[in-house]
């Protein structure tokens, strides 16, 4: 059985950069309770005239493929995760596969939310491991800003989610570094405590101006529950791929959350007792990005030379399904 790894991420944020005080002027809310609540300054969101989710994927893609010195031709899978598809249907994958010209080659969707990219990442790795593919594009991508309620009523959410886009080429490792296990979990009785119920095909109409009208097209969120069972999870699923691996805590030498909110990482990385430059944090400066959160956080920490051949490399999420999952890794 082979090993797959990571051997280069990149990513790209849209270039519209909106402030707290930008938020300020257009719903009741303060630079500080958006801080205090979330630890978000500012997010990006998208430009409709420039940006859409699969060329946001794309132009991580191309940043990932440079540094992985990898030919785009020598991808042979695209694994894409987003809740947010261009399309109704059919999904992001295959029209990020025509920007990059693969017509052929086999691309596959995830829609796991927040999770999304280690769901994504743990799929490629089972192809690679099975010598299926070689060399795989792994992909989160989300525009949430079209989708949320910027008035007052719509605050609790609307200030945390924004856009953007991370990529990751997952290959066969030839040699000691590699993804050492995944780990992935779900419990749908918690379906509606962070969801958007429409447009939905279980309905009588799919799309009506009373439903256009009303609220079931905006993100409902339970911030609470989300937040209790968040720091629950997170915790448990790092502990699960650390005993799997007969590692421990102190062995972690960066762990890379999925940015949701800067409580939740603190939390986190109080119950793990880990030092601060062992968790990395992005979130004052893109918001919660969903899918997208980990692979752009994890582009970051490398260009800012926080992770390094060898070093024990911890991904985890949490989010809506709800689901959550971890990956664990040797760079």
């Amino acid at each position: 059985m082979y090993k797959s790894k990571i051997a280069g991420v990149g990513h790209y944020v849209p270039e519209k950069v909106v402030t707290n005080k930008d938020l300020e002027e257009i719903m009741d809310t303060t630079n500080e309770w958006i801080v205090e609540r979330t630890g978000i300054e500012q997010r990006r969101w998208f430009d409709p005239d420039k940006d859409t989710v699969a060329n946001m994927g794309t132009r991580a893609a191309r940043q990932a493929l440079e540094r992985a010195q990898t030919d785009v031709n020598e991808i042979d899978f695209i694994v894409f995760a987003t809740i947010t598809p261009d399309y109704f249907f059919p999904g992001s994958g295959v029209l990020m596969q025509r920007e990059l010209g693969l017509q052929g080659i086999g691309a596959l969707d995830i829609r796991n939310a927040c999770s999304g990219f280690i769901y994504a990442l743990s799929t490629a790795d089972q192809f690679i491991k099975t010598g299926m593919y070689k060399c795989i594009l792994v992909i989160g991508a989300e525009i949430q800003s079209s989708a949320l309620d910027k008035s007052t009523e719509g605050r609790s959410s609307s200030v945390i989610f924004a856009d953007g886009a991370g990529a990751a080429i997952v290959k066969r490792s030839e040699n000691g570094a590699g993804i050492l296990s995944t780990h992935l979990h779900a419990d749908g009785d918690f379906a509606e405590e962070l969801y958007v119920k429409d447009p939905g095909s279980s309905r009588k109409t799919r799309l009506s101006q009373e439903l256009i009208d009303g609220p079931t097209f905006n993100l409902t969120m339970n911030g609470n529950t989300v937040f209790k069972h968040a720091v629950v999870r997170f915790s448990e699923v790092i502990n699960e791929a650390l005993k799997q691996n007969n590692l421990s805590a102190e062995d972690i030498d960066l762990l890379i959350p999925h940015q949701a909110n800067l409580r939740i990482s603190n939390f986190v990385q109080k119950q793990m007792k880990l030092p601060e430059d062992k968790v990395f944090n992005n979130i004052m400066h893109y918001g919660n990005t969903t899918a997208a959160s980990i692979p752009i956080a994890m582009s970051e920490a490398w260009e800012a030379g926080k992770i390094k051949d060898g070093d024990l490399i911890c991904m985890a999420a949490f989010g809506s399904g709800f689901t959550w999952a971890s990956a664990l890794m040797v760079w």
